[in-house]
């Protein structure tokens, strides 16, 4: 059972549900979301190109900041189709709307040093959200609350080539901290150990005896960013953008709550004893090919490619402090690609709008689709609205509704049950940000 909560730990890292596919957050601006961040590498239309392309910073004019603030509000409620443990029925509800909501700000700073060199300075949540079921759910014993938070600083560095080209680059250090709490099914396990027997003495039978993990984990690590800004005419740019993946090592600890009713074996066995263990964060990389292009004076048009390496989550790795061997599970999770298109319309000097489309692919193999994370593919539908204040200042507002394909689980194990269902899911996600320039 050790086992089993300590790969949670890291698998709950993973899978803290967020509204792009896998555990990813792309929503680090507002006019970005309002064109389902198509053109996301070539865009550069203000400091928050120092997330998706820091080669953008280039075309920055003086010194700019630029804060948003990202509501996001999910519904993923569960549907069971005959759950069961020990050959009868798991007891209790659907747990509710898993989908807990969440704020998500960030701050991007860009200062000229001079004509050509441009500096950056990126605040963002990358990673995250997180999942929350009623605590007497069908699936308590596989997941009742799964929760990532990462914190990213990204100071980066952009120069100006010539009239067409630029580059830039920047360095990411990553906080990451997971927690996760899950029922345990003790009378499931005393049975399974010690025979019906010596558990029926004391009502420890299966789902009459729950008890209570709950495991903490963080760490600090690093990873960089680079981008490429071609610019073949005042009308047109492209950009690329590769962001590194970023390899957490999670020092955390698990502590249980044993039901009263615990024989004395299972109440004295180390196994439910209170211990340190560490677990591996494979977060990905991403590549992204994006296009700007000003079709007349009011309409610009924005399309975008991005390619995840989700498939670094090929297995979990546990190491244990009582020096237990390490506890190794094969996941599968394969890279995915997102396509965006958009469009931008200037209306006049004061207001301009956006619209745009999305497909997103879920890294998650339907077999190995887990409680955690009832993942699968993504469509966006966004729209956006920007008012400039003035020739410096102006807010940017964004809307998407995320459509969620219906996600089937089937999960089986001797110590928790065999947990059946389907999930259907949308995401709505707001945002609003302020843009400032100076000179």
């Amino acid at each position: 059972m050790k086992l089993h909560c300590l790969a949670a730990l890291a698998l709950g890292a993973f899978t803290a549900n967020a509204s792009a596919s896998g555990f990813a957050l792309l929503e680090q601006n507002s006019d970005g979301m309002g064109s389902a961040y198509a053109g996301g590498a070539a865009s550069a239309e203000n400091a928050s190109t120092i997330y998706y392309n820091p080669a953008g910073l280039t075309q920055l004019d003086g010194d700019q900041w630029a804060a948003s603030l990202q509501f996001v509000n999910p519904s993923l409620p569960f549907s069971d189709r005959n759950s069961t443990s020990a050959g009868k029925p798991l007891s209790g509800g659907n747990g509710g709307n898993a989908g807990a909501q969440a704020w998500l700000p960030s701050f991007f700073l860009s200062h000229g040093l001079n004509e050509r060199a441009t500096f950056g300075l990126g605040v963002s949540v990358p990673f995250g959200l997180e999942t929350d079921y009623e605590s007497g759910w069908k699936g308590r014993y596989y997941a009742l609350n799964t929760r990532l938070q990462t914190l990213n600083f990204n100071p980066s560095l952009a120069y100006k080539i010539n009239e067409s080209w630029s580059i830039g680059g920047g360095v990411n250090l990553q906080y990451a901290k997971a927690d996760l709490s899950t029922a345990v099914d003790f009378g499931l396990i005393c049975v399974g150990l010690l025979g019906p027997g010596a558990c029926a003495p004391s009502a420890t039978l299966p789902q009459q005896a729950d008890g209570l993990s709950k495991l903490t984990g963080d760490s600090w690590a690093w990873g960089y960013n680079l981008g490429v800004l071609y610019s073949p005419s005042r009308a047109t740019r492209f950009g690329m953008a590769y962001r590194s993946h970023i390899d957490h090592t999670l020092e955390g600890d698990v502590r249980f709550t044993l039901p009263a009713n615990l024989p004395a074996p299972l109440a004295a066995s180390p196994r439910f004893a209170n211990t340190a263990a560490t677990a591996d964060l494979h977060l990905p990389d991403s590549f992204s090919m994006s296009v700007f292009h000003q079709a007349s004076e009011r309409l610009a048009l924005m399309a975008d490619f991005t390619w995840t390496g989700w498939s670094r989550f090929d297995e979990l790795r546990i190491r244990f402090a009582n020096g237990s061997p390490d506890n190794v599970t094969q996941e599968h999770w394969h890279d995915t690609q997102r396509i965006s298109l958009g469009a931008l319309y200037r209306y006049d000097d004061t207001w301009s709008y956006r619209a745009g489309i999305a497909s997103d692919q879920s890294p998650v193999p339907d077999q190995y689709r887990t409680a955690n994370i009832p993942d699968n593919d993504r469509i966006w539908l966004t729209v956006g609205t920007q008012y400039r204040v003035s020739k410096r200042s102006r807010w940017d507002f964004g809307y998407a509704y995320v459509f969620v394909k219906g996600s089937d689980i089937n999960l089986t194990s001797p110590s928790q049950g065999n947990l059946v269902g389907n999930y259907q899911s949308h995401f709505d996600v707001l945002s609003a940000q302020y843009s400032q320039a100076f000179r």
